[in-house]
C-alpha cells in the first residue's frame, strides 16, 4: 500500500456524501490542473477510478460541449489515478502515450471510468519498471461512448 492508497482509504471514515468532494480537493492539490478544471473524482480504488467533468464554460469549446483537451484531461486523470493507487512509493508513475479518438458530439457532462485487473495490479506492484495500457471508458450524460482513449502509463524507480 502506497501513500496515495492510504490517504484514499482513510476517506472511507468520512460520511459517504462528503467523500467525492474531499477526494477531488485532495487530488486537485496533487495535480493542480485537474483541480483547476474541476475534475470530480467519484470513485478511486486500486481497481477503478471514475472521474466526472461537468460541461461548464471554463472547460467548454465553441460549440457548447466539453473541449477536446478537457476530454483528454479526464481520460488521463482517471487512468493515472488508478495506476498511481498501485505504484509503490519507491517508484514514480508517468504517462508514456495517449491517443484519443472523438466519435461523436458529447452531450452534457463527461465521465471517464478507468479499470485495472488483478493481473495488471500484480505487474505494477512487482515489476521494478514497466508500462501498461489502462482501459478507460468515456461516456456523456446520456451514457453514449463519445470518445475512445488509449492511455499507456509507465513506472520507473525514483532517482
Amino acid at each position: 500500500m502506497n501513500r496515495l492508497n492510504k490517504v484514499m482509504n482513510n476517506l472511507a471514515k468520512l460520511p459517504k456524501g462528503w467523500q467525492p468532494f474531499v477526494r477531488s480537493k485532495l487530488i486537485g492539490r496533487i495535480i493542480p490542473f485537474a483541480g483547476t478544471a474541476g475534475c470530480r473524482v467519484e470513485t478511486l480504488t486500486n481497481h477503478e477510478c471514475v472521474v466526472v467533468l461537468k460541461n461548464r464554460k471554463k472547460v467548454g469549446n465553441h460549440i457548447g460541449t466539453v473541449h477536446a483537451a478537457a476530454m483528454a484531461l479526464v481520460a488521463e486523470s482517471a487512468t493515472g489515478f488508478v495506476t498511481a493507487m498501485n505504484v509503490p512509493d519507491s517508484r514514480v508513475v508517468v504517462i508514456r502515450s495517449m491517443e484519443l479518438t472523438y466519435l461523436k458530439r458529447t452531450k452534457g457532462d463527461l465521465t471517464a471510468t478507468a479499470t485495472l485487473s488483478d493481473d495488471d495490479i500484480q505487474r505494477i506492484v512487482t515489476e521494478e519498471k514497466g508500462d501498461i495500457a489502462v482501459p478507460v471508458k468515456m461516456t456523456d450524460e446520456e451514457g453514449n461512448e463519445t470518445v475512445t482513449a488509449n492511455m499507456i502509463w509507465a513506472w520507473v524507480p525514483k532517482r
